[in-house]
């Protein structure tokens, strides 16, 4: 009897962030993920003896979690959250309190009240100092003594502990069920959890693979973009007329690159790893020949690189099989992600309850697969997708998700969970004699080549190589470390930064590591680094975001602006489609305007789509956050239709427009966009549009 074989590849990936010149970690996200994601993803499949699946595990990434587990890495980071508060400095204190608070608001600093108190007394502190026209710098005076820096320095690194020991262990329970005033000994005990959870991770992944529940496969050492390496003009192939710097071909490095992975897995696991997760999944003819080369057996890219080498729709029939690459004597089995289905569990459902997602994920996999049975044939579904950002955004990082879906799978007898390496051995691959060039995302290579930055990083680049290639008398050991920095500036995280597509608190960091990184390799060669790299490659600044009413206003709502006036001196909230670490979430806001007449909360919402693609669009509007909707706006046919609250009126043509009655002293809304059942998005980001006192407020 035909079945679905549901092929999951979880890939775990942090940019390498040691500085080898002074041994330190200039940024702690690695850290942060092994004490979460790297250890729990793979824990709860004990769970689910019967669930198989697949874990790309970047080299680079591992090796930091084995200095984490060691004890060796110096990462102040870790040394400030274990520093006596007493004794921090006001540097240090503006360092805990600019750094401490990244984290998802919603799901992982309110879930312990007091880390939640403490960032609403920072942003708080940041609002007041903003309102006398002061740039705010942080300094920890105010509220923050040495028991609220404290509570800090402990809370924002339990909240990344994973759920396993939140539910299991008693030191780790104890801590939280403390919650506040916390001593110089819980700040140790918290230290020390850290190396122990670190620890366990290597082992964990060991344990499963050798009882055959899970496959490791691997990408290139330090996570480079493989077909730009080999020949950055390929680019050009994908995207016809891109702007591209002088030209970077050095397949030699791509193919070190795949060979020092290899070698790590087989080490480090005792296996060398058969299965290959391109770096953000680029491939081309010549970086596969080179995979096959070194001896991996099998890759996996996204079904946007599957329409492209097809020249046809991917549709499931399409996707769900596997293929096998052949060209000059060498192959490569591959499989192509589905695209929308790994993006609804990475952007989509952590905003639905953990069961109405699952059963949501599995009721599109069995309409997808309905065809394909019929025809006699099994289905072989690739669910690839970022195996630790996606969780910060879902309940209890993800887990009571997990656990519903896997149950499900378990339960399903047309149903089976597989690693990679299983599905070929169960389906026969479908020939292809090349490969498109391009990546996972718009089966392009944009975003790491062809904006501004990014041409200028690769330039950089360029220039670090050629020296490399022509100093001389440069003793072993250094031209050694000077090709290890070569090879870490060759990875694909810090032009995912520069360029248009994406934003990070941490983007200026990001800029000053790369930059550090080329330095190095100068001056191991023993060369002065060029001045250029003493100056940021980054152009582009977010813009400030919200705007509050400046006055009052009265707009006629009636879907259109009938003139610039009628919504002068409203708010305005600015919706920035920059994106952090993920990439793919759907642009669908421009911005947000709103204001008050005294009487009525008035909100003009601009879309970045056109009218077509909003039918069926669902707004719930909501007067404080986290409440039950007050009113529910539809999009149909065009026009907006209201149910809900009396008083709630909503016109749409152009834009949205809203009008809802004041509630209380003070006006405030939220809005979320949600869309064939899935939440699409929700404004603002954190809080609510509000108007303040409203007797003031009189049009």
């Amino acid at each position: 009897m035909p079945k679905i074989n549901l092929c999951f590849l979880w890939h775990m990936h942090q940019p390498f962030y040691k500085d080898l010149v002074s041994g330190e970690y200039r940024l702690p996200w690695t850290r942060m993920h092994a004490l979460k994601d790297y250890y729990g993803m793979v824990k709860i499949l004990e769970e689910f003896p019967t669930v198989r699946q697949t874990f790309n595990l970047v080299p680079s990434m591992m090796v930091q979690v084995e200095e984490y587990a060691s004890g060796e890495a110096k990462d102040p980071f870790l040394a400030l959250a274990l520093k006596p508060a007493e004794t921090l400095t006001q540097d240090e204190q503006v360092f805990l309190l600019r750094n401490f608070f990244m984290a998802n608001p919603s799901r992982m600093i309110y879930r312990y009240p007091r880390y939640g108190e403490l960032y609403t007394a920072y942003q708080a502190q940041k609002a007041h100092a903003g309102s006398d026209g002061q740039e705010y710098r942080g300094d920890g005076r105010g509220i923050f003594g040495p028991q609220e820096f404290r509570d800090l320095q402990v809370l924002s690194q339990v909240a990344w502990f994973d759920e396993e020991f939140h539910d299991k262990d008693p030191e780790v329970q104890a801590l939280v069920d403390k919650g506040r005033n916390f001593s110089l000994q819980d700040q140790a005990l918290m230290g020390r959890k850290q190396q122990e959870i670190c620890a366990m991770v290597i082992p964990q992944y060991r344990k499963l693979a050798a009882s055959g529940q899970i496959e490791i496969s691997t990408t290139p050492f330090y996570h480079p973009i493989l077909p730009l390496l080999c020949d950055s003009d390929i680019a050009g192939v994908s995207h016809p007329y891109v702007p591209l710097p002088p030209r970077f071909s050095y397949p030699e490095d791509a193919l070190l690159q795949l060979e020092m992975a290899r070698d790590y897995v087989k080490e480090t696991f005792g296996v060398a790893p058969v299965g290959l997760w391109p770096s953000e999944g680029s491939v081309s003819d010549q970086a596969l020949n080179l995979a096959a080369s070194v001896g991996f057996e099998w890759a996996a890219t996204d079904n946007g690189v599957l329409d492209r080498t097809l020249g046809r729709a991917a549709t499931p029939d399409v996707t769900y099989r596997p293929y096998v690459w052949r060209q000059n004597g060498r192959q490569m089995q591959m499989i192509f992600r589905d695209h929308l289905m790994s993006d609804l569990i990475g952007f989509v459902y952590s905003g639905m309850g953990s069961r109405d997602a699952a059963q949501d994920f599995l009721r599109r996999i069995r309409e997808n697969c309905q065809g394909i049975l019929a025809q006699g044939r099994d289905a072989l579904v690739p669910i690839i997708l970022d195996g630790e950002n996606a969780w910060e955004y879902y309940d209890r990082s993800g887990r009571p998700f997990f656990r519903e879906l896997y149950r499900a799978i378990e339960s399903d007898l047309n149903m089976e969970a597989v690693t990679v390496s299983e599905a070929f051995r169960r389906i026969a691959a479908q020939p292809i004699d090349h490969i498109f060039p391009g990546s996972w995302i718009n089966a392009n290579f944009d975003v790491w080549i062809g904006a501004e930055e990014d041409n200028i990083a690769w330039r950089y680049l360029l220039d670090a190589r050629r020296a490399y290639e022509t100093a001389t008398n440069v003793p072993e050991e250094r031209r050694k470390l000077a090709l290890q920095e070569i090879l870490i500036s060759e990875g694909s995280d810090w032009n995912w930064w520069y360029g248009p597509e994406h934003e990070s608190a941490n983007r200026v960091e990001f800029d000053q590591i790369y930059r550090e990184h080329l330095a190095n390799v100068y001056l191991a060669l023993g060369m002065t680094p060029p001045v250029e790299l003493s100056r940021p490659i980054l152009k582009i600044q977010a813009e400030e975001t919200h705007t509050p009413p400046l006055g009052p206003i009265a707009p006629r709502v009636n879907g259109t602006v009938d003139s610039y006036f009628e919504w002068l001196g409203a708010g305005l909230y600015k919706v920035d489609q920059r994106q952090g670490s993920m990439h793919g979430k759907r642009a669908l806001l421009k911005e947000v305007r709103y204001g008050t007449d005294g009487e009525l909360l008035f909100l003009r919402v601009d879309f970045e789509e056109e009218a077509a693609k909003l039918e069926n669009l669902e707004i719930q509007v909501r007067n404080q956050v986290g409440g039950e909707p007050l009113a529910v706006i539809r999009i149909l046919s065009g026009k907006a239709a209201v149910t809900g609250t009396d008083g709630v009126v909503a016109a749409f043509t152009d834009v949205l427009e809203i009008a809802m009655p004041l509630e209380g002293d003070s006006g405030e809304a939220t809005l979320s966009f949600w869309q064939d059942g899935l939440p699409l998005d929700s404004v603002p980001r954190e809080g609510s549009f509000h108007v303040g006192e409203v007797s003031s407020w009189s049009a």
